[in-house]
């Protein structure tokens, strides 16, 4: 999800596939968070580079570890699972790891709960329009070729709408 921004869906769910096998087949929190600056660069840019931006987002990716590490010993999904939380705490602590925003916490709550079953008491609410049933808004109504064209298309609208609101 960290790399989910300025290159498409597809190639930035498919980061952490390409992350692991550059890293030995699986992908281990503690080494991307041990690993050194410039060693884990060259694996975000080895070509096909990771992401658009590799040293920038392998910067992030490295500080996510880090942070996941210090408050959650290295468990990502201890942040919606610890402590039986319920979808506002999610959000909460979704919104504490370093590069979410509440936009992006909204959107992996409503992947968490539309395609993970991850359903705390709560989750559509604080999930806001992303967690709505039927929403083609995000990712996390992403299915199929369909829903992909879907959400791509609300997203161009949305986009339409926004430059036409600011040129008024």
């Amino acid at each position: 999800m960290c790399c989910d921004q300025q290159i498409p869906m597809e190639k930035a769910f498919k980061g952490p596939k390409v992350i692991a096998d550059r890293m030995g087949g699986e992908l281990d929190v503690r080494r991307v968070a041990e690993a050194g600056d410039e060693e884990f660069a060259a694996v975000m840019a080895e070509v096909p580079a990771v992401h658009r931006f590799p040293g920038s987002m392998g910067k992030r990716l490295q500080v996510l570890a880090r942070y996941l590490i210090e408050h959650y010993d290295g468990d990502a999904s201890a942040v919606w699972t610890r402590d039986a939380p319920d979808g506002k705490t999610v959000l909460k602590r979704l919104k504490a790891l370093p590069g979410y925003g509440d936009q992006k916490a909204r959107i992996f709550l409503a992947l968490l709960g539309k395609q993970l079953g991850v359903r705390p008491d709560g989750w559509r609410e604080a999930a806001g329009a992303y967690g709505e049933d039927g929403a083609r808004r995000s990712v996390a109504d992403v299915r199929d070729k369909v829903s992909l064209g879907e959400v791509r298309e609300f997203k161009k609208a949305a986009k339409a709408a926004a430059k036409a609101d600011g040129a008024e």
